[in-house]
Formats: C-alpha cells, structure tokens, sequence
C-alpha cells in the first residue's frame, strides 16, 4: 500500500503529460492517495510498533543500497498530512490555469516526493525524493507566481540548493563515521544500530552540525531563513500550501528520524546553538511579523516563527518533547495549509493584501469569515486545536530535557521565550483577523463581491472542513494520533 499511495501521484502526472483531463485526474489521484493513507493509519498494529508495509528491491548490493519503503507510527502521521494536504491544494487549483498540464503535475510531483521521503527507509531515497519535489516547486513559483516571483525564485533556489548541498556533505561525513563494518543506507538498520551507540560520542559533533545546518535551511532555521516569506507571498497557493505545510516538514522529520537517534552526543554538544537559533524564530521572527503590511508576508513569517517550537522540542530530546514536536509537524501543516488557502481567494478579490485595504469582510463572506478565525486561533494555539495539545507537550519536555541536571537552565530559558511566543501569536493573527473581517466594510456586498464569496465558499468548502476537521480531531483527542507516534519515538530514542 506504500507503493500505491506513492506512485498513485506519480503515474497521475504521468498520465497528464500524455494528454488525461489535469483537473480531474489530479483529484482523483488525491482522493485516492487520502483514502490509501486513512487504510495505512487503520491497518497500522499499534500493538507492534515498529516498521510495517515493508517493500524491499536491492539496487546496489555492494553498499546495501536499495529501495525501501516502510512506515511507522510518526511516518504514517505524516503521510496522512500530505495526502490531505494534497487534495486540498489541488481542489482550489484555479480550474483554468495557464499550461494547466504542467501545473497539475507539478503538484503532484511535489506530493509524490514529499511522500518518498517520508516512507523511504534509505539514506538515497530519502535525499533523493526530497530532491524530486523541489524542482516543481521552483517551476510553480517561477511560472505562476505573483509579485517578485522570478527574484523569490532564485532565491528559494540558491538557499534550498546551498542547505541540499550541506545536508548531503552531513549524511556522508554520518555515513564515514559509522564503523566500516556498520556501514549501510538502510535506516531500519540504522535505527538498531542506533541503541547500540556505534558511532562514538567523539566523532558525532561535526555530523550533527553538517545535518543541523542543512536541515535547518531547508526548514528556515533562524537565520536562514528570509528565502520563506517572499517564497510563500509570491507562489500560487497551492504550491504554497504544499510547501509550507508539507515539504517543509522533511527537515525536521529528518532531524528525528536520522540525527537525534545516531548522533545523540553530537546533539548534547550542539544544544546550546539550536536553543539560541530557535528563540531567534520565535521571537525575532515573531516581532517581524507582527510589523507586516501584508496578509501573504505575514502567514508567511508566521510559518517561519512556528518552527521555532519544533525545534524546542526537538532540542528536548525526550519523548514528551520529540512527541509534541512531531504532533505540531501535523497541526501546523494542517493550520498553515488553510491559512494559505483562505489568503489565496482573499488575492483574489484585492490583489495586494494590505491588511488595510479590506474590512468588514466577515459580513460579505461569513463563511470565510469564520473559517479563518478558526484557522487562526489554532495558529496561536487555541485549546481545543491540534496546535494547542503539542506546544503542550513540547514546552513540558522542553523544561525538563535529556540533559545533564546542571544543564537545564538554558532549556528552560528558551521554554519561557517560546511561551512568549504565543503571546507575539495571538497579537499578529489577531490584528489580521480583524483588518480584513472586523471594522468598517471597505467592500460593499456588490453583485461582483457576492459572486466571488459563492464562488470562495463553493471552491474552498471541502479543503477547510477536511483541514479544520482533522486540527480538531488533533486537539480533542491527541492521544489517539500519539498511540501512534510515541512508541516510533520511544524507539528512536538511545537507551
């Protein structure tokens, strides 16, 4: 079932390069992936954690590489958000887009990547599949974007490249560091070896660094990360959605599933570095964004802001911290991708964004209107939202680490910054809410303004009730997302 819900977006782009209705076939294919994912999660025996649905080829014996699909409780969390990520950014496709065969299949090249990265169980194609997804992004961004879209472009080009290319000097550098008799890409292996602590505690700094830094640009790591606002303000929104709410996860996922696990020494000696990057998202980035002018700007810094938190949890590196980490991957894709799609439709009607060129909209639009305050709200962290259950747990794990006892202080300095940040949240999502939905109507319901909010609530009706209704189930009932995650955490972790 891996292998289906992999190629399922592969052989759907594939069928649209041959001449098969874009629209259509896209959306079939994303059914079809949501319906394989929700078969996965169910089919899953929580009462055996660990890999399940192997698929194993041997393509290079001599150095055990091969391909490898698997999936555990924290991979299958992650493919439920990319196939319902999936489906949503390409029902609010525009129906009519230019070259619609090649806006389509980008899509869903994006999502078949994204999806290779999470099953895959070797260091090759984990890479090389993240790799895959981000030539579609690059083509969306620079064919149908809006504003700078070719300077926005390069510049998610040169960073994204710059942290690929450091990303792959620290899987070499972890790959020599093994004993040469441990040597392999299988990550299921790896992941044994990792209990075993094989690599020595001498050797794991400099890797861990390598992979830090590559991940982190990848995931806008403070401060490498002004390649993602000007990104997700100038691409058309479906890529944003899928980027931002999908693509950008691998580099955290990467940093639990391969660096904490093989590298935990490395990690200790590096603590330090990430909690001072990651009170720079929270709290730089946070105070930038509350100065933006822009709706698109931003959402866009806002995305950035909320890794902060997960990368606290992932500096816990403890159960309750990697859990709630890994919890947030899920919510704030899910949050960020309806923000996203809301902020689209709203380009629609006032291209420029200026949150002070609307107001009053709620009253025009009240579907959107609430869709977006709900959206919002789990943005900050809002009881009752996945968001708010797993910034829960990772400040609980934050302020009482895997670390040394006399070390604990600067965790639980960085715990009280991130808290600050839903404060800085709750100040930026607000205000924005209220410029475009609250205040005086700066666009009388005209025949045209009543059209086009028909039209919004018609396109963006599916996406929003499947988005919010799975952010809700997340934060009313997390344990059941976690009975999937914490025992793959659990296992990760270094005796």
């Amino acid at each position: 079932m891996l292998n289906l819900l992999l190629f399922l977006p592969l052989l759907a782009a594939t069928a649209i390069g041959f001449g098969s209705p874009a629209r259509k076939t896209a959306i079939a294919a994303s059914f079809g992936m949501l319906a394989t994912a929700l078969a996965l999660l169910f089919q899953y025996d929580r009462g055996n954690p660990g890999f399940q649905f192997v698929s194993s080829v041997s393509v290079l014996p001599a150095w055990d590489l091969k391909y490898l699909l698997a999936a555990d409780g924290l991979s299958l969390l992650l493919l439920l958000l990319t196939a319902a990520v999936t489906l949503s950014a390409v029902w609010v496709s525009p129906t009519d887009p230019v070259r619609p065969r090649l806006f389509y299949a980008s899509l869903l090249l994006i999502s078949a990547g994204a999806v290779g990265a999470f099953a895959s169980q070797d260091l090759f194609f984990f890479y090389a599949f993240h790799e895959l997804a981000l030539i579609p992004t690059f083509l969306l961004l620079g064919i149908w974007g809006t504003g700078e879209r070719h300077t926005a472009a390069w510049k998610i080009t040169i960073y994204l490249a710059v942290g690929s290319f450091i990303l792959l000097i620290g899987l070499v550098d972890l790959y020599h560091a093994l004993p040469s008799e441990f040597r392999t890409f299988d990550m299921i292996k790896l992941q044994k070896l990792a209990t075993q602590q094989v690599i020595p505690a001498a050797a794991q700094a400099r890797p861990y660094l390598f992979l830090l830094v590559g991940f982190g640009i990848l995931v806008s790591l403070f401060p490498f990360h002004t390649w993602a606002p000007d990104a997700y303000a100038s691409a058309p929104t479906p890529a944003a959605m899928l980027h931002a709410g999908v693509l950008k996860k691998f580099g955290l996922y990467g940093l639990i599933r391969v660096a904490i696990p093989l590298l935990p020494a490395g990690a200790e000696h590096w603590a330090w570095l990430l909690l001072i990057l990651l009170v720079g998202n929270v709290l730089y980035v946070g105070l930038v964004t509350i100065a933006q002018k822009r709706l698109d700007q931003l959402l866009g810094f806002s995305s950035v802001m909320h890794m902060g938190y997960i990368f606290l949890g992932i500096a816990a590196a403890n159960s309750i911290g990697l859990s709630g980490a890994c919890l947030l991957m899920f919510a704030h894709g899910l949050s960020i991708a309806a923000l996203f799609a809301l902020c689209g439709y709203l380009r629609s009607l006032k291209p420029g964004l200026s949150l002070d060129g609307f107001g009053g909209l709620g009253r025009t639009a009240p579907f959107l209107g609430a869709t977006f305050g709900l959206a919002a709200f789990a943005s900050i962290g809002l009881p009752g939202f996945g968001n708010f259950a797993s910034e829960m747990l990772v400040f609980f794990g934050a302020f009482k680490p895997a670390a040394p006892a006399g070390s604990q202080l600067p965790f639980q300095i960085a715990t009280g910054c991130a808290i600050w940040g839903v404060v800085i949240s709750a100040v930026y999502m607000l205000r924005a809410y209220r410029s475009v939905f609250l205040g005086p109507v700066t666009l009388p319901p005209t025949e045209e303004t009543k059209a086009w909010a028909a039209a919004a609530l018609q396109r963006l009706r599916l996406p929003l009730v499947l988005l919010l209704g799975l952010l809700l189930y997340a934060g009313f009932v997390p344990g059941n997302l976690l009975a999937f995650v914490k025992p793959s955490i659990e296992a990760m972790l270094p005796r």
